[in-house]
């Protein structure tokens, strides 16, 4: 008796398939394996490949069979998808029957279901028929200007203040020691010496740095706060404390001349130089935005018009983690301003949508890039490797080196980038029109299309 293959159940887009694979069939395989390592075996008390195989299957027999099992339901899997021409979408879910114990012990036939969805069959729409206005905004002048003005604030520098007006105000900056309390006792993180604060920064807890305006230096001023409810150390959230602060310096901002001197400081050659690079800056920046708003259009496209049964397990897994952040919002108090007053049954309905929404858009891309062969190169996934890896700074080759041997850390990295090449792809195909913009309408954010929200 060889190997079954029987078709249990077919209904929608699921599948299932029963595999039957004889013990005697799983024995032979096990014999074959304890011939081909013999020769190779070194065992104490028997010269080197001349272990007696009765000895070797006493040894070694349930682990082997372990193997070989697992191989076989690979193997076997693999076999029932190219024979149906199967294309699944997600893992196929393997469902063992009987004892697998006994199966081991090849006193069983290995028997077991391949439960799966396969991705639904649909035509692509035509890209020619797709028409799109990509936003197009240049950044002017004054834009620039302003972005070296500010650069010009961020880039001032400090200067002690001299004279009868040694108070602090807004905007200067102090050198302070302080020591903070909790019910009168110093707490981990709550002191420093020569810590430079400047006023109105906000770098402090809230009301900190307003208790400081005024002070001169060699003040001592006890600052009386209370920690945020939300603040990140959980064991100072909520609590007052108070801060004994030594003013040592009081320092008045000196305003930085927007000239080739300034721009030297910032590692530029010139000022012009400087205005070139901020206008590159921009531009980068607001061809982002285009890009954004271009591709979001064309999806909304795609959306409508694609219609197709979706697998019910992709939308289930989308949802669930689109639900699951909905929750923590929820919980931290930062759902968006639409959302804030909903019931969960009016959330789950417009959610379960949008969960819908990436699936179908998810499937649609990826059949247009297997259609037309979109692949994502060894050298594209390198570099996304070697980008991701240096946000990480010192970690930057350990995070590098386990995204090379970790496959499904790589498919993250690659999904992507086939997205953006598929995009890509029909965006140069479709009937795309410029259209000039306001900055304004070019980063406004864009909402949900209607029909995904109740």
């Amino acid at each position: 008796m060889s190997m079954q293959i029987v078709e249990k159940s077919v209904e929608g887009l699921s599948r299932v398939y029963g595999v039957t694979v004889p013990a005697a069939q799983l024995a032979e395989k096990v014999e074959a394996r304890i011939a081909e390592i013999t020769p190779t075996l070194s065992l104490k008390g028997f010269r080197p490949g001349k272990v007696p195989a009765g000895h070797v299957r006493k040894m070694f027999g349930r682990s082997l069979m372990s193997e070989i099992v697992e191989q076989t339901i690979t193997e076997t899997t693999q076999r029932v998808l190219s024979d149906n021409n199967l294309r699944p979408a997600g893992e196929p879910d393997l469902r063992p029957e009987g004892d697998i114990q006994l199966v081991v012990e090849g006193k069983a036939d290995l028997i077991y279901e391949i439960a799966l969805e396969v991705i639904p069959e649909f035509e692509p729409a035509d890209f020619s028929s797709i028409s799109l206005k990509r936003p197009v905004y240049e950044p002017t002048d004054k834009e620039v200007d302003d972005a070296v003005a500010e650069l010009a604030e961020s880039s001032k520098t400090f200067e002690p203040r001299k004279g009868k007006t040694v108070k602090a105000k807004d905007g200067d900056q102090l050198l302070i020691d302080f020591v903070g309390r909790i019910d009168g006792e110093a707490f981990e993180g709550g002191s420093a010496e020569d810590a430079t604060l400047t006023l109105g920064s906000g770098q402090f807890i809230p009301g900190f740095e307003e208790q400081l305006v005024g002070a001169k230096p060699e003040d001592e001023v006890v600052v009386k706060v209370a920690f945020p409810a939300e603040y990140q150390a959980a064991h100072l959230a909520g609590k007052d404390a108070e801060f004994a602060v030594k003013v040592k310096e009081v320092r008045a901002p000196k305003a930085s001349k927007i000239d080739d001197d300034l721009a030297q400081r910032l590692g530029v050659e010139s000022l012009e130089k400087l205005r070139e690079l901020l206008r590159t800056n921009l531009q980068s920046q607001f061809a982002g935005a285009s890009r954004f708003k271009l591709k979001r259009a064309l999806l909304d496209i795609l959306d409508e018009k694609h219609d197709f049964p979706l697998p019910p397990r992709m939308v289930t897994a989308e949802f669930s983690q689109i639900w699951d952040q909905v929750q923590q919002d929820k919980a931290a108090g930062s759902l968006p301003p639409e959302d804030a007053d909903k019931t969960d049954e009016q959330l789950e309905t417009e959610y379960r949508r949008i969960a819908e929404r990436r699936v179908r858009l998810g499937l649609v891309l990826a059949e247009i890039g297997r259609v037309n062969n979109v692949q994502v190169t060894e050298q594209e996934l390198a570099e996304a490797m070697r980008t991701e890896a240096m946000r990480y700074g010192p970690q930057a080759q350990q995070i590098f080196d386990f995204f090379r041997q970790n496959p499904s850390a790589q498919a993250q990295l690659r999904a992507p980038i086939f997205e953006e090449k598929v995009v890509d792809l029909i965006v140069s195909k479709a009937n795309v029109e410029e259209e000039q913009v306001s900055k304004e309408d070019l980063l406004k954010e864009e909402d949900m299309p209607e029909a995904y929200r109740a």
